[in-house]
């Protein structure tokens, strides 16, 4: 057995991250997922670059670096959905398949004839996942939407970045499309939920996964603080709002994160920098208690860290079992042990650059192993084979 999902089909008709990001979960986890382009573009991230993918000439293929990010373990077919051919190509498809994947605006499948109740109609167990900015309905619901502009109007951006009086103080974005990436996540859990409750019921399912929606979940501990206590949350750079000490801290040639989580561990760490008598102070010695003096707390602590640099400090609260670590660049993190000995960077074979570099997925199974072997694909690198594989066309011999 390779991948739990072996035996599953997905067609993917979604484009940009979020779906895409579903999708690929699903084929890392062993699902055959057909992924439909439009014919002779493709997905709109192909062309979201520089940087590009090299060939062996050294030279910049069409495949961006992007695209490659969220394409991993897929086949591709070119497919023009607003031609009568191309939209009885994702019925045969849909028919053969167990989940459709799309992020269309609103009402756009239906117009083409291919909607959920129009590919239910030639499968009935057919699991349908529509991903879009709102919902399928609500005043919003065919607007169009971008992960910057959810992280701002889910309120993301209220809670990142410096408080307004700092000099570098204003809402940030995440680094990291997250929204798109948890939306994906959100889909991917919704497909498997559905799968499930098919191989009960033998019924298909649809599933409206709406980006704001994923944002407002996501709001998670700053969400119930107000609705707790009434207030609104702030940013507060990298200090956390409900646990201390856990922020960036400067040390004599650099900076280190710490996250000290309870009580207990907070009297190692006062003992670890030289201040014991932090942890008996009863200003200090809770967390509720650490969290409202605060501004007492912080300058001590600055004052204390100052004094050596980022390796000597890793090094005692390490043997001290205090949560910290290094900023680490993008570089610095695959230069990692702990990552380099997951393998969580791995070569895939591509048809234009030898290889191409892929950060697989994080999800180990005992017996069902995932299996990493096929990159993104080529635009329109599968059509060929898979309407042969429908009948469409004549299948071709060498």
């Amino acid at each position: 057995m390779t991948g739990p999902l072996n035996h599953i089909r997905v067609l993917d008709l979604s484009r940009i991250m979020a779906g895409p990001w579903a999708g690929q979960i699903l084929a890392d986890l062993g699902a055959e997922v057909i992924k439909v382009e439009r014919a002779g573009a493709g997905d709109d991230t192909r062309k979201w670059g520089p940087p590009y993918l090299k060939d062996t000439d050294g030279n910049d293929t069409a495949e961006s670096a992007y695209y490659l990010s969220v394409n991993r373990g897929k086949k591709s077919i070119e497919v023009d959905i607003a031609s009568t051919e191309g939209q009885a190509t994702i019925k045969a498809l849909a028919a053969t398949s167990d989940v459709v994947l799309e992020n269309f605006k609103v009402g756009t499948l239906d117009r083409y004839g291919l909607g959920p109740n129009d590919l239910k109609a030639v499968n009935p167990e057919l699991i349908f996942c529509s991903i879009t900015g709102f919902g399928q309905d609500g005043p919003r619901a065919k607007d169009v939407a971008y992960d910057f502009m959810i992280q701002a109007m889910g309120g993301l951006m209220s809670v990142t970045g410096a408080p307004d009086d700092a000099p570098e103080g204003g809402p940030q974005k995440v680094g990291v499309p997250i929204v798109d990436i948890m939306t994906g996540m959100y889909a991917a859990i919704a497909v498997l939920a559905a799968l499930a409750e098919r191989s009960q019921s033998g019924k298909g399912e649809t599933v409206d996964i709406a980006m704001l929606d994923v944002a407002t979940a996501m709001l998670a501990n700053q969400a119930m603080n107000h609705l707790v206590s009434g207030e609104t949350p702030v940013r507060r750079g990298n200090k956390h709002p409900n646990i201390q000490p856990q922020d960036v801290f400067p040390v004599r040639d650099g900076h280190i994160v710490l996250a000290v989580g309870n009580d207990e561990q907070f009297q190692r760490f006062a003992t670890a920098i030289g201040r014991p008598e932090l942890s008996e102070d009863a200003r200090y010695s809770t967390n509720r208690e650490r969290v409202r003096n605060l501004g007492t707390l912080h300058p001590l602590i600055c004052e204390a860290l100052g004094a050596k640099d980022l390796a000597d400090w890793i090094a005692i609260f390490g043997a001290q079992k205090v949560p910290c670590g290094p900023i680490n660049t993008v570089p610095m993190v695959f230069a990692d042990a702990q990552v380099r000995h997951r393998q969580i960077l791995r070569d895939l074979p591509h048809p234009l650059s030898g290889t191409v570099p892929s950060v697989v997925s994080p999800m180990r199974f005992e017996r069902a192993a995932l299996r990493f072997e096929t990159p993104p694909p080529l635009l329109g690198q599968h059509t060929n084979e898979i309407l042969a594989t429908l009948g469409l066309i004549k299948k071709t011999t060498d």
